[in-house]
């Protein structure tokens, strides 16, 4: 049986625990993409990892890989940031929580993808800092799912090659066609999302800013709930379901297209 060492920078996105004392973690990765491993006798009181496993931890990771299993070894997971900021809020907590959700549901195991690594660091920073975490986790879906290879098209109607709408007009978006259908070509129960020609127009926009410009961006709270709703949408069809996240959310009033604000509190999804 052959046993490979790997090294490389990881952050946390999902833990459960593992028999009575170890523990299942989810990691992703910047050079093996998402991997999953057991930390053993991680929740022991004493374990050598302390509080390094919490979620959205960033930190060197070692671990060994097996041919025999799919499951990682940890042997040791170094600390780099905790962002613990984004665990200590209830907002931030559940959009940070939502981000990583998506991420770990729509990445492949061991699928590297350096750009996707850097964008979840950006997004767990920007949860971090001052910026609406609806905001952040906006900026995180509009780029993501690009970098997952889901771009949909703005630009013209898939079917008849009409350009996008004008603000005062309406089209749809097609999930299973990968774009922008017009409204007289739109058929009735296609698989996506009625959305405004302002919509359209404003994702078009946002997706030729930088990242902090994007968090910068003068968008009217209705037209950003619009947009946010769109790729949410976007997100639990390509999932294949409504993300638990999105569900805990929708419980306390804060789903991604909300355009509230937050409020302090702790606690987090189930």
């Amino acid at each position: 049986m052959s046993v490979a060492l790997r090294k490389t920078q990881a952050v946390v996105i999902g833990r459960m625990a593992l028999g009575e004392s170890d523990r299942l973690v989810t990691f992703y990765t910047r050079e093996f993409g998402k991997v999953r491993g057991v930390a053993k006798a991680a929740r022991r009181p004493r374990s050598r990892f302390g509080g390094g496993l919490e979620l959205f931890t960033q930190g060197q990771l070692l671990f060994f890989e097996t041919e025999r299993s799919d499951l990682a070894q940890v042997d040791a997971f170094d600390m780099v940031h905790p962002f613990q900021a984004v665990r200590e809020h209830l907002d931030r907590l559940a959009f940070g929580s939502w981000v990583v959700e998506c991420l770990g549901r729509l990445s492949a195991e061991r699928d590297p993808n350096p750009a996707l690594y850097g964008l979840l660091l950006r997004a767990l920073g920007a949860l971090e800092g001052s910026v609406r975490p609806q905001r952040a986790a906006f900026g995180f879906a509009l780029r993501a799912v690009d970098l997952l290879g889901h771009r949909l098209r703005l630009d013209r109607c898939l079917a008849c090659s009409k350009p996008s709408p004008a603000d005062a007009a309406s089209a749809r978006l097609d999930f299973t066609a990968g774009g922008l259908v017009c409204e007289p070509c739109a058929r009735y129960g296609s698989d996506g999302v009625d959305v405004s020609g302002a919509a359209v127009g404003g994702l078009r926009r946002l997706r030729t800013l930088s990242w902090d410009e994007v968090l910068k961006a003068s968008v009217p709270l209705p037209l950003e709930a619009e947009m946010a709703g769109v790729l949410e949408a976007q997100m639990t069809r390509l999932i294949g379901q409504v993300p638990r996240t999105t569900r805990f959310m929708t419980q306390i009033r804060r789903p991604l297209s909300h355009a509230g604000g937050s409020g302090a509190a702790t606690g987090g999804p189930g």
